[in-house]
């Protein structure tokens, strides 16, 4: 039985959306795994944004490493995946009666945005009798993994007040900074990266699409996919008229200019992404894949909240970044050191509840997975005690 573990944390430095504690988590939870877990160094792919001799947090570095992590696995090895950074939620780009209405995604310091249905992908890869455990101590973590089913926490909206203050990056707690990254600042994150001013809520999928190509999300691959079609004649509807119209006119201009380049090999390196991503169902280019099968999988979701909620970086010394942490993050590593890695899933979620309610933070700890892992051992078996 292999052990391997890929560990992300992302402090944004020098950017308005830094954060203080994400890295320090990543090196506590190494620890951990090491000390406690018997993971051996070699087999945990650490990427951090604070020392360029690792692996940067990009969207693809990322993702290559998590379809590495999942691709070398066989049956009965334990797979850990610890993130902690900003969080975020991308909204479907139209509406229907089905529609969830949103993406929850992670946020690489590319901003080239992993979604839920990016996660559920690497989960159905999964070789059988094989698990992942997937810690996210990030705002809307909750449902990261896309419909693994919820075993702790009902995700009900925020009051309007709270919703608006954290949503803007107003501190409820001294000292204390939330991992959301707001839309608002997420757009003019991506129009300094692309030079463009017509980057809006409608047109995120296609920005993120021409920011990072073959790079950029599955989801947006494919979402990008089913609109190329639409644009070159191909599956036409009336009844998908508001779908093209939320994209916005400027977006619709954008695409059309690329389909329209006189250069054919510029048009076919800009929409081949999309292509060899496949054809999208219009459920997927709206709220997301569906699960391959509806039996049991192998993703465990250890959420730093719920899909609503914000997550806490802290600085409790203040000037002195060395102090800093996730309040996810180091409430559970403080509740693993404690009972010697010996608890289980169920157990680590409903004590860490206790321990950030203890200290004054608002975010509600989920776990989503299959009922056979509720009541499991977080990330492995240990030897009894001696």
């Amino acid at each position: 039985m292999a052990k391997k573990a890929v560990l992300i944390g992302c402090n944004y430095p020098g950017t308005q959306v830094e954060l203080k504690g994400c890295v320090n988590d990543v090196w506590r939870m190494h620890r951990c795994l090491v000390e406690l877990f018997g993971f051996h160094a070699e087999d945990i792919t650490v990427l951090v944004d604070t020392d360029r001799s690792y692996a940067q947090p990009t969207g693809r570095n990322i993702r290559r490493a998590l379809v590495d992590l999942v691709r070398s696995a066989s049956r009965g090895d334990v797979l850990f995946v610890h993130y902690s950074g900003h969080g975020t939620r991308l909204p479907a780009e139209a509406g229907e009666e089905d529609d969830t209405g949103f993406d929850e995604c992670i946020v690489p310091t590319d901003m080239n945005l992993i979604t839920d249905d990016d996660f559920r992908e690497v989960v159905d890869e999964l070789p059988p009798g094989c698990s992942i455990t997937i810690v996210s101590d990030s705002c809307h973590s909750g449902g990261l993994i896309h419909e693994e089913k919820e075993q702790i926490g009902v995700s009900k909206t925020d009051s309007m007040f709270k919703h608006s203050m954290e949503s803007r990056g107003i501190l409820l707690h001294h000292h204390h900074r939330n991992k959301s990254l707001p839309l608002p600042v997420l757009i003019q994150l991506l129009k300094q990266k692309t030079g463009k001013d017509d980057i809006a809520v409608g047109q995120l999928r296609p920005a993120l699409f021409d920011l990072f190509g073959e790079d950029s999300s599955p989801k947006v691959k494919k979402f990008m996919n089913l609109i190329f079609n639409k644009l070159q004649g191909n599956n036409n509807n009336n009844d998908d008229d508001d779908f093209m119209g939320a994209l916005g006119g400027l977006a619709l201009q954008f695409l059309r200019q690329k389909l329209e380049d006189d250069d054919h090999r510029r048009h076919s390196y800009f929409i081949k992404p999309a292509v060899d991503a496949g054809p999208a169902a219009k459920h997927e280019a709206y709220a997301g894949s569906r699960r391959k099968s509806s039996g049991p999988d192998g993703g465990i979701l250890v959420s730093g909240c719920q899909s609503d909620e914000t997550s806490a970086d802290a600085n409790p010394t203040t000037g002195d970044p060395r102090g800093a942490y996730g309040a996810m993050s180091n409430a559970v590593e403080g509740i693993i050191w404690g009972s010697d890695g010996r608890i289980t899933n169920r157990e680590l979620v409903l004590r860490a509840r206790e321990v950030l309610r203890g200290q004054g933070f608002s975010q509600r700890p989920g776990l989503y997975c299959s009922d056979d892992h509720v009541d499991a051992p977080f990330i492995c078996w240990l030897p009894p005690r001696r």
